[in-house]
């Protein structure tokens, strides 16, 4: 969901080349990922406890990695 509404702040910053609205799309992804790495991964230590730590390792928190 995170990356869907960047990828559209994004592409509306292209379409009307707003240098503007890029900056709201930095400002929008860093609110995104200080509440990810703050609150959702927090709580999720919270609730899996010690399995957490091993799905962290090997999922992306953002993008995809090449394999």
């Amino acid at each position: 969901m995170y990356i869907g509404v960047l990828t559209v702040i994004v592409g509306r910053a292209v379409l009307y080349r707003s240098a503007v609205i890029v900056a709201y799309a930095l400002v929008i992804a860093g609110c995104f990922h200080s509440f990810v790495v703050l609150y959702e991964e927090r709580k999720l230590r919270e609730l899996f406890g010690f399995e957490y730590e091993p799905y962290c390792t090997e999922v992306p928190r953002w993008l995809l990695r090449p394999q």
